[in-house]
């Protein structure tokens, strides 16, 4: 049973049908998934999941198919939540959290977004799905666009990591290399568009990649047995994470689930590409685009979001705020966690533990709070980061 009651622009709040195929609002805005949440609540209740399977599945009347048998799954979701102590100690939180979103399928967060994403695109009838990166994105919908038996089209930036690059080529998608950036990707996919009649599937720009990453929220509301932390900390380049965290949670309360405030949403972004932070600085409600965006974290490096105004608000609301770190502060932070946790970290969840760094030092932040941070995916993507000099021995030497 389907609890889907429209989709809903934010912006001029048009209602659109979820059982029909659509991208953007007329006005241009995203569209978000909306549920008839009184009969939701009344349909489940929080020890009904203690049972189900243990992926993100288990939300699954918080979900937008209509039908269980479209499903198109790797075992996405339900990642855990570890005690950071040793690095909350190194740092000077009394109680810090990391969610390694590293060990869904395909390493990334971004498995969430593409189970939905072609799960939904599936049960619509659609073929062939096309799609900018800046490269994790593009390996996990070529993944669950495989498992579907799609057609993938992705176009990411040349210098973006080349494991992303390969996932895209095993699983068989046809995929381009653009000298730019993500934006510039997104103009060559949006003429593909035009003239191919692809589905787009880039960043917001279809309303269920957002409902995937919602679980997030989901999965922490549950994982700290309903009584909420105080912050999440999220690096933000499209802003997809944030959103559909803030968006879970305000269901949950909705229902009854979850009581009390809900945590500071604080958005993470890289000094070199930090559209955002400077919105959030000057009190705007969307950003401007960030020339010369540049920085080691490419899951970050999106100059202007789409939902950008969606991110703010989620910040605005919850008494967050957003922060930029260095890219020097970033790879400080890989190897401190990989020091004190045994966890490599991706670039863009570094980020977000340096960002909780700055933010306790400033003392937005407090040491007895309980702050989560999500590290969005694995490091192990991302070898480029740990530069070996290594001592070489004689096969007959001594350490």
């Amino acid at each position: 049973m389907s609890f889907v009651r429209c989709l809903e622009c934010p912006r001029c709040h048009s209602t659109y049908t979820a059982t029909e195929i659509h991208n953007l609002c007329q006005c241009g805005s995203p569209l978000l998934v909306r549920y008839d949440l009184e009969r939701l609540g009344q349909a489940v209740k929080k020890e009904d999941l203690k049972s189900r399977r243990a992926d993100l599945w288990r939300y699954w009347e918080f979900l937008p198919l209509e039908r269980e048998e479209n499903i198109v799954s790797l075992g996405e979701g339900f990642t855990p939540i570890f005690t950071a102590n040793n690095l909350g100690r190194e740092l000077g939180f009394k109680h810090l959290y990391i969610k390694d979103e590293g060990l869904n399928p395909t390493g990334t967060f971004k498995a969430r977004g593409a189970a939905l994403g072609v799960s939904k695109a599936k049960e619509l009838g659609i073929k062939a799905i096309a799609m900018p990166t800046a490269g994790n994105a593009g390996g996990a919908w070529s993944s669950y666009g495989a498992k579907a038996g799609m057609e993938m089209i992705i176009a990411m930036p040349v210098d973006a990591p080349d494991l992303a690059k390969k996932e895209c080529v095993v699983s068989g998608a046809r995929t381009y290399l653009v000298k730019g950036l993500i934006s510039d990707a997104g103009k060559i996919i949006a003429q593909g568009v035009k003239k191919y009649g692809w589905f787009d599937a880039s960043t917001l720009k279809e309303p269920y990649r957002i409902e995937g990453k919602k679980t997030m929220g989901l999965e922490i509301a549950e994982q700290f047995n309903w009584e909420l932390p105080d912050a999440v900390l999220y690096p933000t380049g499209g802003g997809v994470g944030i959103i559909g965290i803030w968006k879970a949670l305000q269901e949950l309360q909705d229902i009854g689930w979850i009581k009390g405030p809900l945590p500071k949403m604080i958005s993470v972004q890289a000094e070199g590409c930090s559209p955002i932070v400077k919105a959030f600085q000057e009190g705007k409600k969307e950003s401007e685009f960030f020339h010369g965006a540049q920085t080691i974290a490419g899951g970050i490096r999106v100059p202007k979001a789409l939902g950008d105004f969606l991110v703010l608000e989620a910040v605005y609301e919850s008494g967050g705020t957003a922060v930029s770190v260095s890219d020097d502060e970033i790879l400080a932070a890989v190897k401190l966690v990989a020091r004190t946790e045994g966890m490599f970290i991706c670039p863009e969840g570094a980020a977000a533990v340096a960002g909780a760094q700055k933010l306790l030092t400033s003392g937005f932040l407090k040491p007895d709070e309980k702050v989560v941070v999500l590290n969005t995916g694995s490091g192990l993507k991302y070898p480029e980061m740990v530069e070996l000099d290594l001592p070489v021995l004689e096969k007959e030497a001594e350490i």
